[in-house]
């Protein structure tokens, strides 16, 4: 599956630095305001690509679409707090969304590439900044 990673803004940083004891408070709702940003970026690429462009009528059943979806923010082993935008298993049918989506984004034989995770990365990085931003000022202003 497609991975992810940000460098936080030296100005953002100094910002979080500040809020001392809230920490651990306000970052779970800033990460979860970025990957709503993003979660909403893949699942608009995603739908541009689910049966486009094919050889053959789409088989489609929304599952994948319905699968996506924002894990909420953990503080992972290192103390990195972490929220992730991908894809609950299983499906109903028994195989992987994971694969699924692999083979949408990078294709297969006799099916082409269709990306919708990078070039969400791509286009949705600043956006999703900016939201992250924004929440952070509102948690600030509310101490």
């Amino acid at each position: 599956m497609a991975k992810a990673s940000f460098k936080i803004p030296e100005d953002f940083l100094l910002k979080v630095s500040k809020l001392n004891d809230k920490t651990d408070e306000i970052l779970p709702k800033v990460l979860d305001a970025g990957g709503e940003v993003m979660a909403k970026r893949v699942k608009r690429n995603l739908q541009g690509v689910i049966g486009k462009g094919g050889k053959y009528l789409s088989r489609s059943t929304g599952e994948l679409l319905g699968a996506l979806g924002v894990s909420p923010a953990l503080m992972d082993r290192r103390g990195n707090y972490n929220v992730k935008v991908g894809f609950s298993e299983p499906r109903s049918d028994g195989d992987s969304n994971a694969k699924i989506a692999y083979i949408l984004e990078y294709g297969k034989s006799g099916q082409s590439p269709k990306p919708f995770l990078k070039p969400a990365k791509s286009a949705g990085k600043k956006e999703c900044i900016e939201a992250m931003k924004e929440k952070l000022e509102e948690e600030i202003k509310g101490l």
